[in-house]
C-alpha cells in the first residue's frame, strides 16, 4: 500500500497525495514545514515521505499531523510518521482515546448497501498484507471552535460526528476550502455521505452544517475525486439522505 501514483496541486500550499484506499494531504507551512491531513493505511508511511521529499521536504520538516478521525484508512500510518519526523499528532478529542490505544473502536451501523462495500474493502486489506495497526500518541486534542494559527491562513476546527464520535473537519475561510473527513465523499460528480457511519443522522446532521459553509469552493475528500471549484453548488445539490440505502 505504499506507492502514490502521482501528486496533484490543489492550491499553491496543497498537494492531493493518492493512495489504493483514502487520500493523503500534504500542506506547506509559512515557517517552510508541512503538515499532513490524514496518514493512509499501515505501511503508507514510506511513500508519504517520498511525497514530501518531492516537495522539497526532509523528514524534520514535517511539523503536524492532522487526524480527521480513528479509521485505520485515516490514522494507519501516524505512528511511523511521527516515529520518523518527529512530528505532533492533533485529533479530534472524542477519537483520541481510541487512536492511543485507550478505547476501541465504535463499530459502523451498515446498510445493507454499506455492508457489501465494507466486506469488499476488508478483504482487499488482507489481501495487501498490511502490517499491524500502530497506535500513536495525540500530543494536540481538538474541540469546535479551536483554530489552528500556524498555518498560511487560519483554520477552523469544526467537530463533525457521526461517521465517528470525534471527528473533525478543517476550515480554511479565507480561500474557502475544507478538509471534511469521511463526512463527504464523491463519485460520478457528485457529493455523497461517507459510507460506514457509527449514527447515520448524526452524520447527515454534519454533512448539511458543512455543506452550509459560507464561502466554500474546493473540498479535499478522502475518498473520491477533490472538488476543486464551486463546492457550495455541488453540496447544495447532493441528496446524502438517500446514499448507500
Amino acid at each position: 500500500m505504499d506507492s502514490l501514483v502521482g501528486i496533484t496541486p490543489i492550491t499553491q500550499d496543497v498537494w492531493h497525495l493518492p493512495f489504493p484506499v483514502g487520500y493523503v494531504y500534504a500542506v506547506a507551512l509559512p515557517d517552510g514545514g508541512y503538515a499532513v491531513v490524514d496518514t493512509g493505511v499501515p505501511g503508507s508511511a514510506p511513500a508519504v515521505l517520498d511525497a514530501l521529499a518531492r516537495l522539497g521536504a526532509r523528514p524534520g520538516d514535517l511539523r503536524q499531523i492532522v487526524l480527521t478521525h480513528s479509521h485505520l484508512d485515516h490514522m494507519g500510518s501516524a505512528a511511523d510518521l511521527a516515529d520518523a519526523t518527529g512530528a505532533r499528532v492533533l485529533a479530534g478529542a472524542y477519537d483520541a482515546p481510541v487512536i492511543r490505544g485507550a478505547a476501541p473502536e465504535p463499530p459502523p451501523v451498515h446498510t445493507p448497501a454499506e455492508r457489501e462495500l465494507h466486506e469488499g474493502i476488508m478483504a482487499e486489506l488482507a489481501d495487501a498484507g498490511l502490517p499491524p495497526l500502530r497506535h500513536v500518541e495525540v500530543d494536540v486534542e481538538l474541540h469546535d471552535g479551536d483554530t489552528l494559527d500556524d498555518w498560511a491562513e487560519p483554520v477552523r476546527v469544526l467537530h463533525v460526528p457521526g461517521h465517528t464520535p470525534g471527528g473533525i473537519a478543517l476550515y480554511l475561510p479565507e480561500s474557502g476550502l475544507l478538509f471534511p473527513g469521511d463526512i463527504i465523499g464523491s463519485g460520478g460528480g457528485r457529493a455523497v455521505l461517507g459510507p460506514f457511519n457509527v449514527d447515520r443522522e448524526v452524520a447527515l446532521a454534519s454533512f448539511r452544517r458543512l455543506a452550509a459553509l459560507d464561502g466554500l469552493e474546493t473540498v479535499c475528500v478522502p475518498h473520491g475525486e477533490p472538488i476543486r471549484t464551486g463546492a457550495r453548488d455541488v453540496l447544495a445539490a447532493a441528496t446524502p439522505e438517500r446514499d448507500w440505502l
